[in-house]
This record gives structure tokens, C-alpha cells and sequence, in this order.
């Protein structure tokens, strides 16, 4: 019996040893492990405030330039709204950050349509090629700019019938207006263009003359300079109909008409009320762009102008 009793010595030990071998890789993996985490994005996030799921959505939609400098700053609810914003892009948020920490009254929103829209830069600065091949979807604006030859190949004459005087549309522009009228006189309402296509020339005969009699502020205000027009596109057509001007034809019923039905043809309201910050110019009611039915359904439901669709379902794209 005794010499049973020695021998269970041995094994007990071994068994002993198995544990605390066992405990200490236990140990060690959990204190590696417990090491690396606190080398993590997340961990360092949840010290300044965030929690595991705002951290887990900042590092999902941002970058790690940007989440190294937000552990520098204070928890701010605001970068988070940015990021969750409906028309959020990735790739800017460095300039969602500028513009906010410069702008810090501004909400997530405005960030992010001013800067989608570019309009968090002074007009007329960085000033880019529009890229023709986007066709009816061609961006020109104050940071945008068409050669001084740019003629559309596909110009067609507008007949009387729908317009004042002389005036030219792209095919495809044109057809949907002709759509566009006839659904509108059905209705009992009369849309007549007043101007579509102009060449380069013919808008800086335009910008020169507003110029002349208004002075650089208000021109920029209300009118492109050469080159940046929407009308050298031949897309664009301001309207109007029997017997009123354009700072009167928001009180019409084809003004009416056309903000509920215009996207249905492919046509938006350019410079919509309210958005001038964001389109550069002051409010148009006449101003109306052809972009195709998909997208001016788009900007139309969203409530957003064709700056903001341009940069997220174009550039972004």
C-alpha cells in the first residue's frame, strides 16, 4: 500500500505542472491579446468617449489618417453625423473636417453638401476640364469650365411653335421638352422657352453686358462667365410663358406644374431656392437643366442639386 502511495507522487506532480503550464500559456495569450487590443483603433476611440459601435462605424467609413488625428481631439458627436449623412463620401473626408472645424455652426448636412458640391471653395478656384464624355450628364459650374469651341454636334433647331425668337437644343434635350410642352398644354398650361443653346460668344456678350450695368458681385450672382455657362451645354433651357417675366414666373401655374412634373421628362430647376450657397448662383425659376429621367428623379425625390448628384453618383462612382 505504501508503495502505491508513492507512486501517485509523480503523476500528481505532473498533473500539477499540465495546470499551471496550461494557466500560464492561458495567461500569457489573454495578456497579448488584452496588449494588442490596446493597440487598437477601437480601443483607443472608446478611451476619448466613443463607443464600440461608433468606433466600429468610424473605422469602417473613414480612414487611418483621419482616425489618428480624431485621437488628438475630444469626443465630437458631429464627426459621426458626418459620416452617417446620406450622401457621405469616404474619399473626402479630410474636407468634410477642414470645412467643419472652420465652420464649426454648421451642421453634418451642410458640410457635407458644401463640400460635395465643392462649394466649400472659393468660386472660380480650382478650376477643372468638364469631361464631355458624361453627356447628359456633363457638369458645368464654377469649378467647371467647357472649351471656348465647345459646340454640341447634335444642335437642332427649335421650332417657333415653343419658343421666342431663334434658339437651338441638343435631340435629345429638345425631344423631351416637345414632351414636356405637350403633357403641359394638355393641362391647360403653356411653357415657352426663352433661350437655350448659347456658343462661348455668346455668353461673354451676355456676362460682359450684365457686367457693364451691374458690376462683378451681382454679374456673378446671376450670370456664368464665359464657359461656365449651362447653356453652351445645349442642354438647358429658361422658360417662361404668355405675358410674364422671369422674376415673376415662380407665381405662375406652369412654374407649379413643372416642379411637380419636370423630373418625369428629365428636367430639374437648376437653381433651386434656398440651395444658392450651394449652386453658386441666386434662386432661377426659369432655369431648367435636361438630364435624363433617371436622375432628375433622383435630385428630385432627394431634394438635392445636380452639384451634389454629380460628385456622388458620377465622380464617385
Amino acid at each position: 500500500m505504501k508503495g502505491r502511495r508513492l507512486k501517485k507522487k509523480p503523476i500528481l506532480i505532473l498533473i500539477c505542472s499540465i495546470i499551471l503550464i496550461v494557466v500560464g500559456i492561458v495567461f500569457t495569450v489573454k495578456t497579448v491579446k488584452e496588449l494588442n487590443y490596446r493597440k487598437t483603433y477601437e480601443y483607443k476611440l472608446i478611451k476619448i468617449g466613443y463607443t464600440k459601435e461608433e468606433a466600429n462605424q468610424l473605422e469602417n467609413k473613414t480612414n487611418n489618417t483621419f482616425l489618428d488625428s480624431l485621437l488628438t481631439k475630444e469626443y465630437d458627436k458631429v464627426y459621426l453625423e458626418i459620416i452617417n449623412e446620406g450622401y457621405y463620401i469616404p474619399s473626402k473626408i479630410s474636407d468634410y473636417v477642414n470645412y467643419y472645424e472652420n465652420n464649426l455652426n454648421s451642421s453634418s448636412y451642410e458640410v457635407v453638401e458644401k463640400v460635395n458640391a465643392g462649394a466649400d471653395k472659393e468660386w472660380y478656384s480650382d478650376i477643372k476640364d468638364t469631361d464631355i464624355s458624361k453627356d447628359i450628364l456633363m457638369i458645368n459650374n464654377k469649378f467647371y469650365k467647357l472649351p471656348n469651341d465647345y459646340e454640341p454636334a447634335d444642335l437642332v433647331d427649335v421650332k417657333n411653335w415653343y419658343a421666342y425668337g431663334n434658339n437651338k437644343l441638343r435631340k435629345e434635350a429638345y425631344d423631351a421638352f416637345i414632351s414636356m410642352f405637350n403633357a403641359a398644354k394638355e393641362q391647360g398650361h403653356t411653357i415657352i422657352i426663352n433661350s437655350a443653346y448659347r456658343s462661348y460668344k455668346d455668353q461673354e456678350d451676355v456676362y460682359n453686358s450684365y457686367l457693364r450695368n451691374h458690376g462683378q458681385e451681382y454679374t456673378d450672382a446671376y450670370a456664368a462667365r464665359p464657359g461656365h455657362s449651362e447653356h453652351q451645354t445645349g442642354l438647358t433651357v429658361d422658360v417662361t410663358t404668355y405675358g410674364v417675366g422671369n422674376s415673376s414666373f415662380d407665381t405662375t401655374d406652369e412654374f407649379s406644374w413643372l416642379q411637380d412634373n419636370a423630373h418625369q421628362f428629365g428636367f430639374i430647376l437648376r437653381y433651386p431656392e434656398g440651395k444658392e450657397n450651394i449652386t453658386g448662383y441666386d434662386y432661377e425659376s426659369w432655369h431648367y437643366r435636361y438630364v435624363g429621367v433617371e436622375a432628375a428623379t433622383i435630385i428630385h425625390d432627394s431634394n438635392i442639386t445636380f452639384d451634389e448628384y454629380y460628385a456622388y453618383y458620377i465622380e464617385n462612382a
